[in-house]
């Protein structure tokens, strides 16, 4: 049986991450852009996150002005409630 690496990420712990990244372009400065970016990553440190923001300092004119990050683990324990009765409606 053959598994997906996504799937092996999230048996390691590994969460999806999306952040929501605001810069500023280059040639107007005053104007700000947004670029979603998502990932599977290991919050709370968000090695992944943190790798493709450094690359963006070095690499990309764009300064950052901002980046809200949203994480949730896709792999978690179900939510178990105890029925104290059952009633049957005809």
């Amino acid at each position: 049986m053959v598994v997906s690496s996504d799937f092996r990420l999230q048996l390691a712990g590994y969460g999806l991450t999306t952040a929501n990244i605001l810069y500023r372009l280059p040639d107007h400065p005053a104007i700000l852009q947004s670029y979603l970016w998502q990932q599977y990553d290991l919050a709370p440190e968000f090695p992944e996150l943190n790798r493709f923001l450094a690359f963006w300092r070095e690499r990309l004119e764009g300064p950052l002005h901002s980046v809200e990050v949203a994480h949730k683990k896709l792999i978690s324990p179900g939510i178990w409630k105890k029925v104290d009765a059952s009633y049957l409606l005809n």
